[in-house]
């Protein structure tokens, strides 16, 4: 059976009560109580999205995203009541999407929810822009099919968050893109951290510059955002 979200919390009382409130709401929800479960979940079933607690009664959440990332490329976004930055960092570090601290409005984190389930709607049509197809002497060729870019005759093959950025800073390359038009262009919303950015933007330096630590492709402007720069690569 298919759901639109998965919420594993070991607090069964408040699992219980988001997954109804979310069903009030016409999305449809279910709950798991452990890491296990929540593997164990996909096995017969599919999510959406995954509201993922970090202290389960079985082990971290950290862990549970980690296996989750080994086969599902899916929305994760943390609900717990660790504030610590340390833990907020490790948690998109490890794979989550978005961070969300208990207590949490209930409200808001259905519009969180449905602001990722409108964004994998339109997934396909939000990643065919023209800036998608563009074939240029930058070196740089992206391929919306595959989900992939040719840097320089090397393939990389890009996860659909990781293209849809790059497909943006490309459409703006060699000018300064703001942080907040990328929130608007690539997650569709504002609701996400500074830290989701950084988060996504290492991971793609990752793949594509010979040295991350110094970026020569993607590089920071500090306090505005970042600039895809391409003059001069050939």
């Amino acid at each position: 059976m298919h759901y639109n979200c998965l919420i594993v919390d070991d607090e069964a009382e408040l699992g219980r009560m988001t997954a109804e409130y979310f069903e009030m709401m016409d999305v449809s929800a279910y709950c798991v109580e452990s890491g296990e479960a929540c593997l164990a979940f996909f096995e017969e079933h599919t999510a959406d999205l995954i509201l993922l607690d970090i202290n389960l009664g079985d082990g971290s959440g950290f862990s549970v995203c980690k296996k989750l990332r080994e086969e599902y490329d899916l929305p994760i976004l943390f609900i717990s009541a660790r504030q610590s930055d340390d833990d907020v960092l490790m948690a998109l570090s490890v794979g989550g999407d978005d961070y969300v601290k208990k207590p949490y409005s209930l409200s808001v984190l259905l519009a969180k929810v449905k602001v990722n389930l409108k964004r994998i709607a339109q997934r396909n049509t939000a990643v065919e822009t023209p800036a998608s197809h563009a074939h240029t002497d930058s070196g740089i060729v992206l391929d919306p099919d595959t989900m992939s870019v040719e840097l320089f005759g090397k393939k990389i093959t890009l996860k659909a968050r990781e293209y849809a950025l790059l497909a943006c800073l490309y459409e703006h390359r060699d000018t300064i893109v703001k942080k907040d038009t990328l929130f608007d262009e690539v997650w569709k919303d504002s609701f996400y951290s500074d830290g989701t950015l950084n988060v996504h933007i290492r991971k793609l330096r990752e793949k594509l510059e010979d040295d991350p630590n110094h970026p020569k492709l993607i590089k920071t402007v500090w306090g505005t955002g970042y600039i895809l720069e391409t003059k001069g690569l050939v």
